[in-house]
């Protein structure tokens, strides 16, 4: 099916009709035809949420091969944040394409990769010199942190935290802490890694400062501040359940870090670009992290990620120690440069936090009436419900994958995550019109109530 059989409007951005649509059941026999031609030709490993075959996507909905339009709620897992297909990503694209599709930034530079940089240089938290070097995926970013991180501190020990999830490569998956799905059967995994415990207060009761102190008594015997090249954490953990950690948390990281001379490094993959409701989340924190990485977001579904950060530290490596074959493509950077400028210049940090305003309300209303809901938590357009057996704190993924497949079932896109896979996440595009909003949190209700 083509983009016309579904609308005549152009592609991008709000023009396809912002509703909810079932013309069929999810899958209809279109979708269901591609699934059957997936489970024959795509490995078994790769799996899918939501069975169906997109054809479009816009504003806050996804339109599918049948011509059912679904709400988005994930964004494709926070990607795209100035919502699929932006006119001007598309613009850029477009533009880039019939100029150039590679030449490797190592062999042959151009000027929108520098770009890209200077702008990341200029907008993430602090006021230091800094430099950028850039990648194609959030774990990519992140091995390359790590890479940095121990070049520039002639260290090895890297920490990670409890629930934390940094992606799927070998290093990655050793910072990662979830077994199922990401780690399973897949090691043995890069050593010098260790784990700390992080601010959880819906589990651990501690305030910032308690859980800060907890964490760094056990670096500080398990492995030494001296041989400790980096601290990494996500300031709002992503993939572990949208974890918020408790006010004083992480400026005690912080100030541990600089008088350790550790490199504090926040992943900012999931959480950068607006998604808070601030252009980065370490902003609501009162942090300046040495290194952050982010992708994701970055370039408005193009593949992009980056490291940015002190100058003095991001200059450790040698010449040709950093780069890839694809890092920083032609392409992916003029996606970047247009969704910063949409970022910056069409009011999209303010729309983040309206948005959470209208997630959180709406949500912790549900709380009030239903005491399976035993937190809603999150910043701006990042916002979470974990969901457990009443009157305890025991995690019920039961449940979250019983209200997940109903709201699916009628048209609306949600995502489970966290470590026990008991919560439900909401990342919708910032480009959503409220009344769509609303309505697919209507459905959610609906799906909670019927469970």
């Amino acid at each position: 099916m083509t983009l016309t059989d579904v609308t005549s409007a152009p592609l991008g951005g709000p023009a396809l009709p912002q509703e909810r649509r079932l013309v069929t059941a999810i899958p209809g026999p279109r979708s269901a035809a591609l699934l059957e031609r997936k489970a024959a030709a795509v490995s078994a490993g790769v799996g899918h949420t939501v069975p169906i075959e997109a054809v479009a996507a816009g504003g806050g909905v996804v339109v599918d091969a049948d011509g059912n339009s679904l709400i988005d709620l994930g964004s494709g897992i926070a990607v795209t944040t100035v919502g699929n297909a932006h006119p001007k990503v598309v613009a850029a694209v477009q533009a880039q394409v019939a100029q150039f599709t590679h030449t490797c930034f190592m062999i042959s530079p151009y000027e929108s990769y520098v770009g890209v940089a200077e702008a990341l240089n200029r907008l993430t938290p602090g006021d230091h010199a800094k430099k950028s070097a850039l990648f194609n995926s959030g774990a990519e970013a992140v091995e390359n942190a790590v890479k940095i991180a121990r070049k520039h501190t002639g260290r090895q020990a890297v920490v990670a935290f409890d629930h934390a999830y940094h992606g799927r490569t070998n290093l990655t998956m050793a910072l990662t802490a979830k077994a199922m799905p990401y780690k399973s059967g897949f090691g043995p995994f890069a050593g010098e890694v260790y784990r700390a415990p992080v601010s959880y207060p819906f589990r651990d009761g501690l305030d910032g400062h308690a859980a800060a102190r907890q964490a760094i008594a056990l670096i500080e015997k398990q492995i030494g501040a001296g041989n400790l090249a980096a601290v990494l954490i996500e300031p709002i953990q992503g993939e572990g359940g949208f974890i918020v950690p408790a006010d004083g948390f992480l400026p005690e990281l912080v100030r541990w870090c600089r008088e350790n001379g550790v490199v504090f490094i926040a992943d900012e993959v999931q959480t950068g670009f607006a998604r808070t409701g601030a252009m980065f989340a370490s902003e609501l924190f009162g942090i300046v992290p040495d290194l952050i990485t982010t992708a994701k977001g970055i370039a408005g579904g193009l593949p992009l990620a980056a490291v940015t950060g002190r100058a003095e530290i991001m200059d450790a490596s040698h010449v040709g120690g950093l780069g890839g074959t694809y890092g920083g493509n032609p392409i992916a950077c003029a996606a970047a440069l247009a969704a910063i400028d949409v970022f910056e210049n069409e009011g999209l940090i303010e729309r983040a936090q309206q948005v959470g305003a209208v997630l959180t309300e709406r949500l912790t209303a549900l709380q009030t009436g239903d005491p399976r809901i035993g937190e809603v938590r999150g910043r701006g357009a990042m916002v979470a419900v974990e969901f457990v057996v009443p009157g305890t704190t025991e995690p019920d993924a039961t449940l979250a994958g019983a209200v997940a497949r109903a709201a699916i079932a009628e048209g609306v896109i949600v995502l489970t995550c966290g470590t026990y896979g008991n919560v439900i996440r909401f990342l919708p595009p910032l480009s959503i019109p409220d009344e769509l909003l609303h309505e697919g949190l209507d459905v959610v209700a609906a799906a909670l109530a019927a469970s």
